[in-house]
């Protein structure tokens, strides 16, 4: 076994003497040296022959024994060329067989090795009375080293059980436990991937106590969000005996793994980096651990004062926790998993409440609003967009489309709407389908269809009538006028012999020109009459058409505002009034209205009863006739 921490110089090393005890040995006047080339399992064969030869190394230098043949511990001193220098003792001398007696057996348990001190003694020359003597440090390791311990002497103390025979049983040496690795980490290295909790600040200096300044970090394209550290390797442990004890191999994981969408992985010189792909915002998974940055912003800690505060977004938001009561979320298409009890307000995109609504509200300006779960006690309001629900109960909703599977004392408008079930609802619609309908408790049950009020294109229709009849009197009398004048034999006879004349049929003689010349001349008052009238008459035509083709595009706009308002009632199941509401389609929307003022249009008398029945089945369309 090499020691991996001490490179041998790129020359090659001098050989030892074979003479040598050993052939890596060099038994030298200034000590015993180990060739530095051949560290590890080549000395500690030499040691261990040296050793069991009935030797020892006297003037030990432990440590440096135990860093070249093992390589753990100090490292070796560098000679004059520069290489290691390993000397491990003063001189190779015999052990003396009478004092190896004088060493008792050890305990070896759990990784340590225990022995006896005791006070020792040689026996004397000649059967005379024992001498005292003391144990020897070398002689204690070469013994050791016999008994199986060739790591993990403790000299301090064996040193001191030496000096106080008396000490009794002494931990001597110990077994060197592994020094564990260190496994791979990830580490943050950017700010901006930290949020801030601090009220926000408003433009004149105050702060919004109800809003956080930064709950959703925002990073910029290329921005180091991580860095992987890599793994460390741990440092072997030895038993006594000096077998190698590994250490556990340090746990690598897979950094490819924290890389979600808008993220990746870049290996360079100074390490290995997660890096922002694209400007956006930061969201963590907390199940993966995965790392993403994207336009929508992902909260899985639920809006409340505590965790969010009011939330002014600009991009699309998801929700995975609950929208506590009088909590505000502002965004652009906002999705949410868990219950709102708070107030949603979208400028657009998609509003997806996924659980329930309950004593909130959602708005969205130009897009839809859908709700999975149960909707009670709340406003639901879509200026552009479909509501879709699946049971309302105590709602107020408004849209361009409405859709219900069950709905219960709730107040609708919208421009249309569709409902599976609906019970002591207040419904007002241009198009209106209801699967059946019911009162409920002390509501009633009340459909409002809304038509378009035709008054003023009547109006215009009844003067532009008025107007083509007075161009029909005028036609009329002027073509009187024409057969009047037509009529006398003079003009008669004139326009007769002038329409042969143009047409060819006949010819006139000087004589006859002169003539027919003094019959126009006679006529002449007439024809100019008759000139004035047939003008008058073209004009009053052409205005005529001009008229009837304005009452046709009238009419045309009136009948296709009337068709635009039906109802269907498939099924009665209790009284049921249907209402027919005019409304002005030339003003603002008429289900843009405050909450208030729906309940009091919806809940007023205003309107012509088209019908009023508890059961049976009911349809009416515009270019029907109202009974």
């Amino acid at each position: 076994m090499s020691d991996t921490a001490v490179a041998p110089p790129p020359a090659p090393a001098a050989r030892f003497a074979p003479a040598g005890p050993e052939h890596c040995i060099d038994r030298r006047p200034d000590g015993v040296y180990a060739d530095p080339a051949v560290l590890g399992t080549t000395v500690l064969a030499a040691i261990d022959s040296i050793l069991r030869s009935g030797n020892i190394l006297s003037g030990i230098d432990y440590p440096v024994l135990i860093k070249a043949l093992f390589g753990t511990g100090p490292a070796l001193p560098a000679g004059p060329d520069g290489r290691p220098l390993v000397r491990l003792a003063s001189d190779i001398v015999p052990f003396n067989q009478q004092r190896r007696s004088l060493y008792r057996s050890v305990k070896i348990a759990g990784g340590e090795a225990e022995y006896c001190f005791e006070p020792v003694f040689l026996a004397g020359p000649g059967g005379e009375a024992e001498i005292p003597t003391q144990l020897d440090l070398d002689e204690f390791v070469a013994d050791m080293w016999l008994k199986g311990i060739r790591f993990g002497i403790d000299l301090a103390s064996v040193r001191a059980g030496i000096a106080n025979p008396s000490l009794g049983r002494v931990v001597v040496a110990r077994r060197l436990e592994p020094e564990a690795g260190v496994d791979a980490t990830v580490v943050e290295v950017s700010d901006d991937i930290h949020r801030s909790d601090a009220p926000r600040q408003l433009s004149n200096g105050k702060l919004d106590l109800m809003s956080f300044q930064n709950r959703f970090p925002q990073v910029q394209g290329g921005t180091r969000l991580l860095q992987k550290l890599p793994t460390k390797e741990g440092k072997p442990g030895f038993e006594l005996s000096g077998i190698r004890i590994e250490p556990a191999a340090p746990r690598d994981l897979d950094f490819s793994t924290y890389a979600g969408d808008g993220t990746r992985v870049e290996k360079g010189a100074d390490g290995e980096y997660l890096v922002a792909a694209r400007t956006g915002y930061l969201n963590v998974d907390p199940k993966t651990h995965s790392i993403a940055v994207g336009d929508k912003i992902v909260s899985r800690d639920g809006v409340s004062a505590r965790t969010t505060g009011n939330l002014q977004l600009t991009g699309d938001y998801e929700e995975f926790g609950d929208v506590q009561e009088k909590r505000i979320v502002e965004g652009n298409g906002i999705t949410v998993h868990g219950d709102v009890y708070g107030e949603i307000h979208s400028r657009g995109g998609m509003v997806r409440l996924r659980a329930n609504l309950v004593g909130g509200s959602a708005h969205n300006a130009r897009g839809d609003i859908q709700v999975d779960g149960v909707t009670a006690n709340a406003v639901l309001q879509a200026l552009g967009g479909t509501v879709t629900l699946q049971r309302a109960e105590n709602c107020v909703v408004s849209g361009t489309r409405v859709r219900i599977e069950h709905a219960v004392n709730c107040d609708i408008i919208a421009d249309e709407v569709s409902i599976g079930s609906a019970e002591g609802c207040a419904l007002a619609a241009r198009r209106i389908k209801v699967d059946s309908t019911a009162p409920w408790r002390e509501s009633d049950m009340l459909v409002l269809v809304l038509a378009a009020d035709c008054s003023r294109i009547d109006e215009v229709l009844e003067q532009i009538g008025a107007r083509l009849r007075q161009f029909e009197a005028a036609g009329a009398r002027h073509k009187a006028t024409l057969a009047e004048l037509c009529a006398k034999p003079a003009v008669r006879k004139y326009l007769e012999i002038a329409g042969r004349v143009r047409s060819g049929e006949m010819s006139l003689t000087p004589a006859q020109a002169q003539q027919f010349k003094q019959m126009g001349q006679a006529v002449a008052p007439d024809l100019q009459k008759i000139g004035e009238v047939s003008a008058a008459r073209k004009a009053v035509d052409a205005e005529h058409a001009e008229g009837q083709a304005l009452l046709a595009r009238f009419t045309a706009q009136r009948a296709e505002r009337v068709a635009g308002s039906e109802v269907t009632l498939r099924l009665l199941q209790g009284e049921t009034q249907v209402r027919l509401l005019p409304f002005d389609p030339d003003d603002a929307c008429f289900y843009d209205l405050p909450v208030r003022e729906i309940k009091a249009r919806l809940h007023g008398n205003a309107g012509t009863v088209l019908h009023a029945a508890a059961a049976g089945s009911y349809a009416w369309g515009g270019a029907d006739p109202i009974v």
